[in-house]
């Protein structure tokens, strides 16, 4: 049975296609849940923006990600929006590959 460590590793592997960063550092996953057996997953999942056009696509690359995961048999992805993604969200790591700076207040400055 994976631990939640070990699934959000995995999603390290899935990118946003439009940014470039992984949907992790990005701060796009919201919540983790496994079931009693550890088989199903549940991943809640927010995207940038309402009009993603990217977003059935990651909902893909979640699903293809952690079904290669031993002993995981169901994936199940919702998508939330509350409360709605902002850069701020972002891993440090993330912030320095897009260059975004709290503290002057700029957004995406690549």
């Amino acid at each position: 049975m994976p631990t939640k460590d070990e699934i959000m590793t995995a999603l390290k592997q899935v990118f946003d296609p439009e940014i470039g960063v992984n949907i992790v550092d990005l701060g796009l996953i919201r919540g983790v849940d496994l079931d009693e057996t550890g088989r199903r997953v549940h991943i809640d999942l927010t995207l940038t923006s309402p009009g993603c056009p990217m977003g059935p696509q990651m909902i893909r690359d979640v699903r293809a990600e952690l079904a290669r995961l031993p002993g995981i048999d169901q994936v199940d992805v919702d998508i939330v929006w509350s409360p709605p993604w902002h850069p701020s969200m972002m891993s440090d790591v993330a912030k320095d590959e897009l260059g975004y700076d709290e503290e002057l207040g700029l957004g995406y400055t690549q």
